[in-house]
């Protein structure tokens, strides 16, 4: 019997990535497990486009999470449900993160319950784990929650919320936990990245040797499809990301070298990214959000992870490295006309 499946965060960058590989149209996921075409169904907010996926394949569902009355039809007859949705840069409320990766995620994990859905996989994120304690010392899934901002917080309170499920017996649930994304399909921020190292003379606050855990798309992909096939991830946790974290200076000197740009960066000290995470938490404690102050706020942290359990205990493996999964996304921002 199909597995029939619900991608939501479709189309998204993610989203249609593993909308590609469930419906058989890309199998570049290093042998993740066996990929067949399978019916897929997206979850797609009422005016958005969902051709990216349908053009794949998918059958496209209008709904929103925020809403449960729109989710029943959506879940009908559905054995795998595939969590992706989330918001992390509110527009300027921070109630949104909440109404959306928390409450949202409360919905769609009752209204699969209700629907008698199999299996629930759930993209978390790395902020319910906040930053490492100490730099040498990689975070794990054993590690007490130590959510970041309130984005950390949304995300944990869903977690709680998809293994409290689990743990009642209710439905299988696994947790995955990329870190920071990159790859083709990018959204406008990462070229906006591209963009400031292509001036040749990018901030970085410190010294840039603080690290960072990165997820290509490909190897969260394969994370995702390992974690599905595999009966040990059952009630799991898993962070997925590349093989290795990296320094802030390897990241920056590995695309300017792809862009051929020479790197002379403006070394702030980090006391000023300090300061912004200090105007982040005052214009969080009144509801406010800035996109920008939040960013620069934790550019001079070490997060990095471990990934050792996803690959004793589903086989995750990954095969694309920092320099291959930025060529191949800086390729894609040109060929889609993208400016960098």
């Amino acid at each position: 019997m199909s597995n029939r499946t619900l991608v939501t965060g479709a189309p998204g960058w993610l989203g249609t990535r593993l909308v590609e590989a469930l419906t058989g149209k890309t199998t570049d996921f290093a042998n993740a497990t066996t990929i067949g075409a399978r019916p897929v169904r997206v979850l797609v907010l009422p005016g958005f486009d969902a051709s990216p996926t349908t053009a794949l394949g998918a059958e496209a569902f209008e709904g929103d999470i925020r809403k449960p009355e729109t989710l029943t039809k959506a879940l009908e007859g559905v054995d795998t449900v595939f969590h992706l949705a989330g918001i992390i840069h509110p527009q300027k409320k921070i109630q949104e993160v909440f109404d959306i990766n928390t409450e949202g995620t409360r919905n769609l994990l009752n209204a699969a319950i209700a629907a008698g859905v199999q299996r629930f996989i759930f993209v978390s994120s790395n902020s319910p784990a906040g930053c490492n304690k100490n730099r040498n010392v990689l975070l794990t899934e054993s590690d007490p929650q130590n959510p970041y901002k309130a984005y950390g917080r949304s995300k944990a309170m869903a977690e709680d919320l998809v293994n409290k499920a689990n743990a009642e017996g209710k439905i299988k649930t696994t947790i995955i936990r990329p870190c920071w994304f990159y790859g083709p399909n990018q959204p406008a921020r990462q070229s906006r990245f591209f963009r400031m190292i292509k001036s040749g003379k990018p901030i970085v606050f410190g010294d840039g040797k603080n690290l960072r855990s990165m997820s290509y798309v490909d190897n969260t992909v394969q994370g995702l499809l390992r974690a599905e096939s595999s009966s040990n991830a059952i009630g799991q946790t898993y962070w997925i990301a590349d093989a290795r974290p990296y320094e802030t200076n390897e990241i920056y000197q590995t695309v300017a070298e792809l862009l051929g740009v020479k790197l002379t960066p403006r070394f702030i000290p980090g006391i000023a990214s300090d300061i912004c995470e200090l105007v982040d938490d005052a214009l969080q404690a009144v509801g406010m959000y800035s996109t920008d102050f939040h960013v620069a706020g934790e550019m001079n942290k070490d997060i990095a992870c471990s990934i050792e359990k996803a690959r004793r205990e589903i086989g995750y493996e990954p095969t694309i490295d920092l320099r291959e999964g930025m060529r191949r996304s800086i390729e894609w921002c040109r060929s889609h006309g993208q400016e960098i």
